[in-house]
């Protein structure tokens, strides 16, 4: 086991530790939960730099690469609809969409390919991260005395900035399925 592939496990367990940190839903959880979040998602930028730049690009890390980031954003994504920061819908088209590709992915796997991600699952993801830092910044604000007045003046901003950021997740998680399969009949077609 390489460092990346290393880094690549972490992210599950990192999704461990923040289901228990959201759930408990107050201030110092929320402010380790975004702590938690950054350095789980630091290493799914540093999995892939230390694989390319070393060499070790290896078959599992192209496979759990992608699986980790959706056990990390699925779970905070539950959560976050859990506790009413997000729209289960917007949940359940996401996890849908994990979902398909996920077990897409395994198949293509026990066929010989290993189908790593794409460009457009590499910026959904970006995008997804985003949304989440931004609501895990809303949710600390929102406990923090110390915001309490400027907070309250800018919360309908706040609000609409995370479902527009939510709205984009989901457009891009749809875009981004669709150009996977599409990529996926092509490499079949050959």
């Amino acid at each position: 086991m390489n460092w990346p592939n290393v880094l690549t496990l972490s992210r599950i367990f990192f999704a461990l530790i923040l289901v228990i940190l959201l759930n408990q839903n107050a201030l110092i959880t929320n402010v380790a939960a975004a702590l938690v979040f950054a350095v789980a998602s630091i290493t799914d930028f540093y999995d892939g730099y230390l694989a390319k730049k070393y060499g070790l690009i290896s078959d599992f890390g192209k496979l759990m690469d992608p699986i980790a980031d959706k056990v990390l954003m699925l779970a905070v994504f539950a959560v976050l609809a859990h506790v009413g920061m997000v729209a289960w819908w917007m949940v359940i088209v996401i996890a849908a969409r994990e979902i398909a590709v996920t077990v897409s992915r395994l198949a293509a796997m026990r066929q010989g390919q290993v189908l790593a991600a794409e460009r457009a699952g590499k910026i959904k993801t970006v995008v997804q991260i985003t949304a989440v830092g931004v609501i895990l910044l809303y949710l600390i604000a929102d406990q923090s005395s110390l915001c309490a007045s400027w907070f309250y003046m800018a919360q309908k901003v706040w609000l609409s900035l995370i479902n527009v950021l939510m709205l984009l997740a989901v457009i891009l998680t749809v875009v981004s399925g669709a150009a996977y399969f599409q990529h996926k009949a092509n490499i079949e077609k050959n």
